[in-house]
């Protein structure tokens, strides 16, 4: 007859198994860590789609001026990184600094250049990427301005809704602008001139792209990643529980007691 009940002992550590309840154990946490598994599968779905997606997007870019003015508001989902082609100078003397954007570990600026449209002479902000702060105090950003016309591909990007932004206090007198939150209405005043809503980032290897500190592909899988880690922190609570319940773990980790 099999016996349901085994006792092990290695030194001074004992262990008492109920075949029943370990196969139960291991049943349970099997399935917590498939679970686990499959949300790590969901997200990787979602960043394959995000991607495929984006690479369809990028080959049938329109002009930005071929946007409905009724589509340009942050409620419209198909503003959400919207690819689009921009053709226009650089207006290279009135650049923005976004301060404190980090790469890698590294501070620095994010560099936002105004973008004339050849078609309309209307302005767009053109986020070029980050350059480095740590320089030598006499020292200016390194901006590498483009002179004559372009022709852009980019991203129209659109703030969370909970974004939180914190008002910066620009000196309007000095360019290139340091700011801290790219405020768009504040600097259509600065300027003086009706500007493009939002911003738009670089795609890889355009004129005047600087590094691209921010993601091409960012899919919502903050969801996913948190039920991965819960399902798999549930596996490994379930293991310590039945470890301690069933051996004399937990006396040896207290140590002799003291009389």
């Amino acid at each position: 007859m099999f016996n349901l009940h085994t006792k092990y002992q290695i030194g001074s550590f004992e262990i008492r198994i109920n075949w029943l309840v370990a196969t139960c154990v291991a049943i349970t946490t099997a399935t917590f860590a498939n679970l686990g598994l499959w949300q790590l599968d969901r997200a990787a779905e979602k960043v394959e789609t995000q991607r495929i997606l984006e690479l369809e997007l990028e080959q049938n870019a329109g002009a930005i001026e071929d946007i409905p003015i009724g589509h340009i508001h942050p409620a419209n989902p198909e503003m959400r990184n919207r690819h689009v082609q921009l053709t226009g100078e650089y207006v290279n003397e009135r650049t923005i600094l976004v301060l404190a954007e980090f790469f890698g570990d590294q501070i620095g600026y994010g560099v936002v250049t105004p973008l004339r449209l050849a078609s309309n002479n209307s302005l767009v902000l053109v986020h070029r990427g980050w350059t480095t702060g740590m320089l030598p105090p006499d020292m200016p950003p390194l901006l590498r301005p483009v002179e004559g016309p372009v022709k852009v591909a980019g991203q129209i990007f659109v703030p969370p809704e909970n974004t939180r932004a914190f008002a910066s206090k620009i000196n309007a007198s000095e360019w290139p602008l340091r700011v801290r939150n790219l405020e768009i209405d504040i600097i259509s005043e600065i300027i003086n001139e009706p500007i493009f809503p939002f911003e738009v980032r670089l795609t890889a290897d355009q004129p005047g792209a600087l590094v691209r500190h921010w993601p091409a592909v960012n899919p919502d899988v903050n969801q996913n990643l948190f039920y991965a880690v819960q399902w798999f922190s549930f596996g490994l609570l379930l293991i310590f529980v039945a470890l301690l319940s069933s051996s004399n773990l937990w006396q040896l980790l207290k140590g002799p007691e003291r009389e």
